[in-house]
């Protein structure tokens, strides 16, 4: 178990601010994210993002909107996102990494059920350029991970994919619902495989997480980890039993930002969830849901992420901005 003594947790709730750069003393690795990406809308945060200069860029998914089986239009409609002359700053500026979701699937709330899930892969894997030989053009799922190194420590960031093995989701009779709790897996036996190992055998000083999928609100019906409440634990466990250090999970989908936090058992610190999303359009009439884990309020406006990582400190400033790289809200956790 990792020997930290406490966690000390200050939130600030700030509507806007001036700390937008890297070279902030407080900060050694810079991370933005985001998710929910209408490649034929304006797409107004590239130029906020870029500000905050940050080492590395990560698609939370619906990275374009694409729910087709026909391949030539997937194929067309990353093209037209690729075509974006901000985006094409973005990639020229930093690595970018990515999962996807279910609009880039190819199916709404699709899971191991869908038939083209091969070829939509290989189109996912195409738009991120990765290479005809690479081993990620033979695995079944779009899974992955990479370590960052700096001169004060390594980041290892783990991108799940919580679609091609997914078990089809329960329908709800509530109509305040979608989808109700029930037995199944998000990852496969193979992808949880893989995570335990990627977990267990890493000596990275923080550990980013990314699903599209929100892990810890489930509480409003939609789609998330609570579906598979035993797959929620499963992935608890392995975060304490691993012994990883200072884990942050980041999600998307729901087309609204927030943070939640859990106090899980063994672990030495709140276990965070942050949501962002999305980068294009948003739930703008949503008027309230329940989460007993969220943190301060929901951000309803176009938002990206931002965390801050600084290696000495063993802390991370997790940050949601929007337009104009107003800052909405602020999380600041203190590993100690």
């Amino acid at each position: 178990m990792k020997n930290l003594l406490s966690l000390f947790i200050t939130f600030l709730l700030i509507s806007c601010g001036s700390r937008n750069l890297k070279q902030d003393e407080n900060t050694d690795f810079v991370i933005a994210f985001g998710s929910c990406n209408h490649q034929y809308d304006p797409q107004p945060l590239w130029q906020p993002i870029l500000k905050n200069q940050p080492d590395v860029f990560l698609w939370g998914g619906d990275n374009i909107y694409s729910d087709t089986d026909d391949a030539a239009r997937m194929k067309a409609e990353y093209q037209q996102q690729l075509d974006n002359k901000d985006y094409q700053q973005i990639l020229a500026a930093m690595p970018v990494l990515a999962t996807w979701d279910d609009h880039d699937y190819g199916l709404n709330d699709g899971g191991r059920e869908w038939h083209f899930k091969d070829t939509s892969q290989q189109l996912f894997l195409d738009f991120m350029k990765v290479p005809n030989d690479s081993p990620r053009r033979s695995q079944k799922g779009v899974y992955s991970s990479e370590v960052f190194e700096t001169e004060k420590g390594s980041v290892k960031i783990i991108l799940l994919d919580t679609r091609y093995f997914r078990s089809e989701l329960k329908k709800s009779e509530d109509p305040n619902r979608r989808f109700e709790p029930s037995e199944g897996t998000m990852l496969g036996a193979e992808q949880w495989g893989w995570l335990e190992n990627e977990l267990k055998n890493s000596d990275a000083g923080f550990h980013i997480i990314l699903s599209s999928v929100q892990v810890l609100s489930g509480e409003h019906g939609f789609e998330s980890w609570g579906n598979f409440p035993s797959e929620v634990e499963k992935l608890e466990n392995l975060i304490v039993s691993s012994e990883a250090k200072n884990v942050i999970l980041l999600s998307g989908d729901r087309h609204i930002s927030e943070f939640s936090e859990a106090v899980i058992p063994g672990l030495d610190y709140p276990l965070m969830d942050f949501t962002s999303s999305g980068l294009t359009h948003t739930y703008e009439e949503f008027s309230g849901e329940p989460n007993k884990y969220r943190k301060g309020f929901v951000v309803k406006d176009k938002s990206f992420g931002i965390i801050r990582l600084n290696f000495e400190k063993n802390s991370a400033i997790l940050e949601m901005r929007g337009e104009n790289n107003k800052l909405q809200q602020e999380y600041q956790l203190d590993f100690q």
